[in-house]
């Protein structure tokens, strides 16, 4: 079922405008309008790769997720990468040797507020322009776990098409579902699992309550702090 909300709303209205949504494959003005990057496609080799970096092999964009370095007795280190294809969703091991090339991918960043979803599609409005974007399920992905009404999310785009939605780094939500603490168990390190308001499950310490604000690392879904309200 559609969740409508004022954003989506407002959204809806200044489409009706533009005749209509826009594609599922937004088009490269999309970044326009709103506070917005570009990474320039640069060749790097094996000790230039980072975790999170972007390189685009065969004419498609694959994420690095990790990498190891091997050395050896004798002859080149060689150096094991694992990528994420961000157009299909696939992930692969390649290993390389010392100092072969690649290039970065040339991507574009923009930031939207997240409105609304729609069965599969996912909505992200430019806060200036208030072009509407949807974005697949598929595309959003793990992301979803973190989407709250009027979050600004970045959108990652390629060739024109989103191929990644990245939500800030840490995040304050409200403790909606966890275990009661029990008396006599609060002793440091008892940990339990947590529902949060944005529908993600955490690892909590066993001494916060439900309803309770918490700070968050959402690359490592992990918890980082008491927050106020």
């Amino acid at each position: 079922m559609a969740r409508f909300s004022f954003f989506a709303i407002m959204a809806l209205a200044m489409a009706s405008v533009t005749n209509g949504f826009a594609p599922v494959s937004a088009p490269s003005n999309a970044v326009t309008g709103s506070r917005f990057s570009t990474e320039l496609g640069v060749a790097i080799d094996t000790s230039d790769i980072k975790n999170g970096m972007t390189i685009e092999l065969d004419g498609e964009p694959w994420k690095v997720l990790g990498f190891s370095i091997m050395k050896q007795a004798r002859g080149a280190a060689k150096t094991t990468i694992k990528f994420k294809n961000l157009i299909k969703g696939n992930t692969i091991e390649n290993t390389y040797r010392s100092g072969e090339k690649f290039e970065t991918a040339l991507i574009e960043k923009s930031d939207h507020q997240y409105t609304y979803a729609d069965g599969d599609l996912f909505y992200f409005m430019n806060s200036e322009t208030f072009e509407e974007v949807p974005v697949s399920a598929k595309t959003v992905d793990d992301q979803e776990d973190w989407l709250e009404e009027g979050m600004e999310v970045s959108l990652v785009f390629f060739k024109g098409n989103v191929i990644e939605v990245v939500v800030p780094s840490t995040g304050v939500y409200e403790i909606v579902e966890t275990e009661p603490t029990i008396k006599g168990n609060t002793a440091q390190g008892h940990t339990k699992p947590a529902l949060l308001s944005c529908g993600a499950t955490v690892t909590i310490p066993g001494y916060l309550e439900q309803g309770e604000m918490i700070k968050v690392d959402t690359g490592k879904r992990a918890f980082l702090e008491r927050a106020n309200k």
